[in-house]
C-alpha cells in the first residue's frame, strides 16, 4: 500500500479519534474491546482485525526497523489483535515475525498463520519445517496451501501434521478472483478449517459462490487485500468520508473500507498489512462499534463507485 496516499486520505478526514468503541448495542468500551467472531470448527473466538506481513515485514531487520516493526506488533497485541499472517512467497516475513515475536515474548498471544507454496511431498515437508523454524514455533495455529499449489500433496501432510499437533487448523488460499472456480471445487471436495481470499469493496466476486459456500461448509474465511492493494486509498484521494458514516461509527477511509469487509457474516477475519503504528491503530478501530447495514453496505458500494 502507498503509505503517501493513505497518509493524506487519514488526514483529510481526521482519522484519530479519542478511544474505540463498543460493537453494536453499546455506547461505551475501553480500549481493549474488539469484536470477535468464532471459527466455525471449533468456536474458538478470533478478533475480526489481523495483521498482513506482506512486503511490509519482507525486511533485513536493522536497529531502526526493528524498533518499528516491534512497537507494530506489541501495539498490535495490546489493542486486541491476535491473527498474523505470513508465508515463505513473503521473502523475509516468516522470519521477521518469528524474530520479533521471541524477543518480545508475544508467541502465546498470537494466532500465526502461514503457508504452503511448493509443489512434492517432501519439497512440501521442507518447507514448512522451514516456516516452524523461522516463527521460532514447535506449533502452528494455521497452515495454508498458498494458491492452492499441488493442493492434494501438501494437504495430506497438513492433515497429519494437525493430528500431530503440529497445526491446530489447516486452510486454502488465493488471492485472484480468476481462481474461484478452483477454490469452490477446493472446499466441496475436502474438509479445511479456513480459507483466505480477497473481497473488497470494489472487488466482490465472493459474494457470488464463495461466500455462502464457506459458510455452508462451516469454514472460516480471512480476507486478504481488504483495501484492493492499496488501490481504494487512491479512489477516495481528496474526498470527504461522509457524514453518514458516523451510524456505524466510522471515522476514517481505512475502517469504511474494512467496516464494509466486517458487515458480511462469513467473514471471519481481515489481515489488512501495515508497517506503520498510527495506521494499525486505525486499522483496528474498524473491529469496534457498529458496523453497517446491507442497505448501508449499499450506499458504501454507490459512493466509492462514483469516485
Amino acid at each position: 500500500m502507498n503509505n503517501m496516499t493513505r497518509r493524506d486520505a487519514t488526514k483529510l478526514i481526521g482519522a484519530a479519534t479519542a478511544g474505540l468503541l463498543l460493537p453494536a448495542g453499546s455506547t461505551r468500551a475501553d480500549s481493549s474491546t474488539m469484536l470477535t467472531r468464532a471459527i466455525p470448527s471449533t468456536g474458538e473466538k478470533l478478533p475480526v482485525i489481523g495483521l498482513g506481513t506482506w512486503n511490509v515485514f519482507d525486511v533485513d531487520l536493522t536497529a531502526g526497523n526493528e524498533k518499528q516493526l516491534g512497537d507494530v506488533l506489541s501495539l498490535f497485541v495490546k489493542l486486541g489483535g491476535r491473527v498474523v499472517d505470513s508465508s515463505p512467497m513473503y521473502g523475509k516475513a516468516e522470519q521477521v515475525i518469528g524474530a520479533l515475536a521471541s524477543k518480545l515474548g508475544l508467541r502465546d498471544q498470537l494466532f500465526l498463520a502461514t503457508k504452503v507454496w511448493t509443489r512434492g511431498k517432501q519439497a512440501g515437508i521442507e518447507s514448512m519445517e522451514r516456516s516452524m523454524a523461522r516463527l521460532q514455533t514447535k506449533q502452528i495455529d494455521l497452515m495454508q496451501v498458498h494458491n492452492l499449489v499441488d493442493l492434494d500433496n501438501q494437504l495430506a501432510t497438513m492433515r497429519n501434521w494437525k493430528a500431530q499437533g503440529r497445526f491446530r487448523y489447516i486452510g486454502i488460499t488465493h488471492y485472484n478472483s480468476s481462481a474461484f472456480a478452483a477454490v469452490e471445487r477446493a472446499l466441496r471436495n475436502g474438509k479445511v478449517d479456513f480459507l483466505q481470499i480477497n473481497y473488497s469493496i470494489m472487488e466482490r466476486e465472493a459474494e457470488e459462490r464463495i461466500l455462502p459456500l464457506a459458510q455452508d461448509r462451516q469454514v472460516a474465511v480471512i480476507i486478504n487485500r481488504p483495501f484492493g492493494g492499496g488501490d481504494l486509498f487512491s479512489r477516495v484521494r481528496s474526498k470527504p468520508l461522509p457524514d453518514w458514516a458516523n451510524e456505524f461509527d466510522c471515522r476514517s477511509w481505512a475502517q469504511f473500507f474494512l467496516k464494509w469487509i466486517l458487515a458480511h457474516p462469513a467473514v471471519t477475519c481481515a489481515i489488512p498489512a501495515t508497517n506503520n503504528p498510527s495506521h494499525l491503530e486505525d486499522d483496528l478501530q474498524a473491529a469496534t462499534g457498529r458496523l453497517p447495514s446491507e442497505k448501508v453496505r449499499s450506499q458504501m458500494r454507490q459512493l466509492v463507485s462514483s469516485f
